[in-house]
């Protein structure tokens, strides 16, 4: 998947690059950006994307360092003591531990001691002393124990993570995609002020003509020259946005190692993509059960009380004694004796031990166990009350996006009645039944009325992005 994403983006990257050093050459040439490539753009490249794409890396780092504590130990130690002229000890222990996931701990020796003033009980044979042997908690830490219970949050970790970055780049998209409708819509406006200040140009000279060959009063030019001053206003301000939004989709755009990219001058949204598109019941109720499912705050705050459940078994098993017992059978030097397996070498030649720790009170265990107990309780409350506000949102979104459906098909009849005023009034200038204020009455109604019907598609388009947003992720074809 990100495979593709980095190719796709890539052509999008050569495309933009290749137009800018062909704009000096061909002036005229246009570039479309789709929505989709501009989305995978920003996933392959932008440095919050490249942010998030971490998080999932550092939860796997830190699992790895969990598992670090069942990683077999090997230490060694020797230590001497001449004193006087006389050889009081020389001692040498080296040991292997090998935890086992389940609790028990396997270990295995080989000590080789000497002196004059040995202490008897570290006496070992002249070629040494091996063994091998096992150390199990019959209690505490039986079930569970710190080892297990960190390594089961550093799993549940890489899901919290995933969720992060799911959350951080839908916010990214949110953003991104929102700014390209703007531009979308100030582009849209450009373009329509351009079509009236063209239209108003020619009306203006075809006035001249008429008040030449004297059909026209000569205050009539006053009139047309007004209008398109008016027009071109009206451009320049359209422009300026247009500039600003175009900066503004600028700012998500990067190269490979975090280079900032710019949009040439004749780069352009694609027109299509912010029309009317209804969502349906079925539609709204299969992203409510998809937000339940996937939105990253739930997942987060699911997977977060499934971390408390292991601290809870953890702080539970704390409760409990510790009691261990320990057994390892001793031979004579280094190697394996085919002898150390009968039952009376078992029988006679072994260390073991019992060990009992237990606190009277258990204030720190049972305190713990009672934090973690609140713990889960909040997190249950917050994650009933997550649940509710992104399901409202979901609704509420929703709500707009129907709202605004119908608007924009009452705008649109607006737009119509607009233009068909225009056309008539126009006709009847030309038959000297109008004025050309009334004409340019008609035409102001018109543009005010066109601007509007895009801006309530625009602000349609950004409520379709953010319903997905709501519902937890936004799709990125």
């Amino acid at each position: 998947m990100n495979f593709l994403i980095k190719i796709r983006s890539l052509k999008v990257l050569l495309a933009l690059l290749i137009f800018g050093w062909a704009g000096a050459k061909a002036q005229d040439t246009t570039q479309v950006l789709t929505l989709q490539e501009y989305q995978q753009l920003i996933l392959a490249n932008h440095p919050v994307a490249s942010q998030a794409a971490l998080l999932t890396e550092q939860a796997r780092q830190e699992l790895r360092m969990a598992r670090g504590l069942l990683d077999p130990v090997i230490a060694s130690k020797f230590s001497r003591k001449e004193y006087g002229g006389k050889d009081y000890y020389s001692l040498w222990n080296s040991t292997l531990r090998v935890p086992l996931w389940f609790g028990p701990e396997l270990r295995a020796g080989f000590e080789k001691n000497t002196g004059q003033f040995l202490n008897p009980e570290n006496s070992t044979p002249a070629e040494g002393l091996s063994y091998a042997g096992i150390s199990v908690p019959l209690a505490q830490g039986l079930l569970i124990d710190e080892r297990r219970a960190t390594i089961l949050q550093a799993k549940l970790m890489q899901g919290i993570a995933e969720a992060e970055r799911v959350k951080l780049i839908n916010k990214l998209l949110l953003q991104a995609t929102k700014d390209y409708w703007e531009w979308l819509l100030q582009y849209r406006t450009v373009q329509l002020y351009q079509e009236a200040l063209e239209l108003t140009d020619f009306r203006l000279r075809a006035v001249r003509a008429r008040v030449t060959e004297g059909d026209l009063a000569a205050i009539d030019t006053v009139e047309a020259l007004m209008a398109l001053q008016e027009r071109n206003v009206l451009l320049q301000q359209a422009q300026l946005e247009l500039q600003n939004a175009r900066l503004q989709v600028a700012l998500h755009l990067w190269a490979e190692n975090q280079v900032p990219l710019e949009l040439q001058t004749g780069t352009v949204p694609v027109l299509l993509g912010a029309e009317v598109n209804a969502v349906t019941q079925e539609e709204l109720q299969a992203l409510l059960t998809a937000a339940r499912i996937n939105h990253p705050e739930l997942e987060k705050l699911i997977l977060k009380g499934e971390q408390l459940e292991v601290e809870r078994r953890f702080a539970a098993n704390k409760l409990l004694p510790k009691l261990n017992a320990e057994y390892n059978v001793l031979q004579r030097d280094f190697y394996l004796q085919p002898d150390v397996v009968e039952q009376d070498h078992l029988q006679g030649n072994y260390k073991m031990g019992l060990s009992l720790n237990f606190p009277l009170f258990l204030r720190e265990a049972r305190g713990k166990l009672q934090l973690t107990k609140a713990k889960q309780s909040i997190n249950s409350l917050e994650l009933i009350q997550q649940t509710r506000e992104v399901a409202n949102t979901v609704q509420a979104v929703y709500n707009e996006l129907q709202a605004l459906q119908e608007q924009i098909q009452l705008q649109e009849q607006m737009v119509a009645n607009a233009l068909a005023l225009r056309n008539g009034e126009q006709i009847r200038f030309e038959s000297g039944e109008s004025s050309l204020f009334l004409i340019n009455s008609r035409e102001v109604k018109f543009l005010e009325a066109q601007v509007k019907l895009y801006a309530l598609r625009t602000k349609y388009a950004k409520a379709k992005t953010t319903l997905y947003w709501a519902a937890g992720e936004i799709p990125v074809e």
